[in-house]
């Protein structure tokens, strides 16, 4: 497919990096976001404006939505001045929000009545891989209309993590689930290096022999030395992570497939979130855990 145009709903943490290399990729894009003052940034990478999202989508081949969640999304898609007012039958709608399959059913399901095409594709990798473009890319539809698409979507991701998992709903659901498991080795994780910091074990020394065991993972290689700095990863809010957390378990219900150390795992987040507020945090559930425990996971100190 020939994309000429694209009007872009979201300019976030992630949003607005994504829109601009999409403009750096010689791409008309015309931007939107719920927060005027969000216009300013949009012209500086080089993006037209428009106010609503409806405004934005008038005359796109592509509309992108990068949102917080799935009431955004809703808001953006069918509220007033939403996208839907605005895209032409034959237009592509992408959305690229970590959504809920349930609550983005009826809204494709509106959209594709009007004539549109429509794929999920929410991006994980974080910040940093999407100013360079190199998103992992969830991607769920029809696999004709995601190759017509394969071109924009190797802008915002790299094309070995752009992975068609299936159709509608099936992206939004690999993307859950990848959550699930990083927040779930992560509670798992500060468990065990809580334990052996207590029992008297170097941390640096123990992170190293987990590192290079069996149990191993992504999460012990690259994001645990994050703790050991006191950084909790302040990109994404504890009570969007709830969300998240309420949507997988919600899903696993209405599936009857048994769920309960993912949903003590959400039960841990929720207790962080009740405790710290709706801050940006990935990791606070580890901050609660230590909290509890009465020591930090900090190499070089003493915990009784």
């Amino acid at each position: 497919m020939a994309v000429l145009q694209i009007a872009f709903a979201g300019l976030g943490r992630m949003g607005l990096p994504a829109c601009a290399n999409l403009v750096s990729a010689g791409y008309q894009v015309i931007a939107t976001d719920k927060r005027p003052r969000c216009r300013e940034s949009a012209i500086a990478c080089g993006a037209a404006w428009r106010d609503t999202p409806a405004q934005a989508a008038t005359a796109a081949d592509v509309l992108i939505t990068m949102l917080p969640g799935p009431a955004e999304v809703h808001a953006a898609m069918l509220g007033a001045g939403g996208a839907l007012e605005g895209l032409a039958p034959g237009a592509t709608w992408i959305d690229m929000t970590s959504n809920s399959p349930a609550a983005a059913r009826p809204i494709r399901e509106r959209a594709i009545e009007r004539g549109a095409e429509v794929l999920e594709a929410p991006a994980g990798g974080g910040v940093q891989a999407a100013r360079e473009g190199r998103l992992q890319l969830f991607v769920g539809g029809e696999a004709g209309t995601v190759e017509g698409h394969r071109a924009l979507l190797e802008v915002l991701g790299a094309p070995e993590r752009i992975v068609h998992v299936g159709g509608h709903g099936a992206g939004y659901t690999a993307k859950l689930l990848v959550n699930l498991l990083w927040f779930g080795q992560a509670v798992a994780t500060a468990e065990a290096l809580l334990l052996g910091q207590r029992a008297g074990i170097d941390l640096p020394v123990l992170k190293q022999a987990v590192a290079d065991s069996s149990a191993a993972t992504a999460f012990t290689r690259h994001d645990v030395g994050a703790l050991f700095h006191g950084d909790y990863l302040a990109s994404f809010e504890l009570d969007r992570i709830c969300e998240e957390l309420q949507t997988v378990t919600e899903l696993a219900r209405d599936y009857r497939v048994p769920f309960e150390l993912s949903d003590l795992v959400h039960r841990i987040y929720r207790r962080a979130l009740a405790r710290y507020g709706p801050v940006a945090g990935e990791l606070l559930a580890v901050a609660l855990l230590e909290e509890e425990a009465g020591q930090k996971l900090r190499p070089g100190t003493v915990n009784d």
